[in-house]
């Protein structure tokens, strides 16, 4: 109830009379009270789910109205993850322009937790995410699903195309904090497994960790596309965990209560060719999902 209030802007006293005045008014309880906080009964349930469905409509309406006049324009904010950027580039706004003559679009550029918090809060339209989970209001897509890689410094000598994830783990890892996503999947796994980590160095710059790599210092787990570059030019050599493989996989994620945009085909069109230009870019260490 606190919290409840407190994204109202209301005092929670007044927040309550209002739900006492609105039982009053139903014949029925909306709310079960108890030591740890409320709960909703069946008919708060039953409440909750025609009112959002209603909301839902309202704003469906507002934009369909709003399609009516000759120059309605759809404002997008699209958040992608930084390896996105290392891959597209520039290529993102240009295209936006291009493919989107309806639409005015801003980037915002952060990881995966920045953005999911700035999609609740409406900060962000539409955002690619990796291994987002399912949660109540938010509508995610999978489109990708992405090797990750064993990265190390060339030693001139030939080496197997792939390893296990036996074999990655044993290396001095240098890879991001608790909160990174690449982090949580390979924790898991060798978790999962029964298998031991050698985390040498927690780095939060991709920069920094690849230089470290490049200079031997360490190795680490990465998607290909956080080291495309080096890996074309040669400065840093990369192999696929395939015993098991290792994945992340990425999703396109829209709060469900949002109304269509105006321009609805056109921002999906746009995001089918980000999804596309990533495919090409990332090669054989990637896969379409959807």
């Amino acid at each position: 109830m606190t919290a409840a209030a407190q994204r109202l802007g209301l005092a929670q006293p007044a927040l309550g009379a209002q739900i006492k005045q609105l039982e009053d008014e139903l014949g029925v309880a909306l709310l079960l009270r108890h030591s740890r906080g409320v709960s909703p009964t069946h008919a708060g349930k039953l409440l909750h789910e025609r009112a959002r469905a209603i909301l839902a409509d309202v704003e469906r309406t507002r934009a369909e109205l709003r399609a009516m006049g000759a120059r309605a324009q759809d404002n997008l904010v699209l958040g992608v993850n930084p390896s996105i950027v290392l891959m597209l580039g520039a290529d993102l706004l240009l295209r936006a322009r291009e493919e989107m003559p309806g639409v005015h679009a801003s980037l915002v550029e952060e990881r995966t937790p920045v953005l999911l918090d700035a999609l609740d809060r409406g900060q962000v339209d539409i955002a690619f995410l990796y291994n987002i989970e399912g949660r109540p209001g938010l509508e995610r897509r999978a489109v990708i699903e992405e090797d990750l890689l064993l990265v190390t410094a060339p030693t001139g000598e030939p080496a197997p195309a792939t390893v296990s994830l036996a074999e990655a783990l044993d290396h001095d890892l240098a890879i991001a904090g608790s909160r990174g996503v690449i982090r949580r999947i390979v924790e898991s796994e060798a978790k999962r497994l029964a298998l031991r980590m050698r985390l040498a160095w927690e780095v939060h710059s991709v920069s920094s960790m690849k230089a470290m790599i490049a200079r031997g210092e360490a190795a680490s787990i990465l998607p290909y596309s956080l080291a495309a570059e080096e890996l074309r030019a040669g400065t840093l050599v990369a192999r696929r965990i395939d015993r098991p493989a290792i994945t992340r996989t990425l999703y396109v994620v829209r709060p469900e209560e949002r109304a269509p945009f105006v321009h609805e085909e056109q921002i999906a069109a746009f995001l089918g060719h980000v999804v596309d230009g990533l495919l090409e870019r990332i090669g054989p260490y990637a896969r379409r999902l959807s």
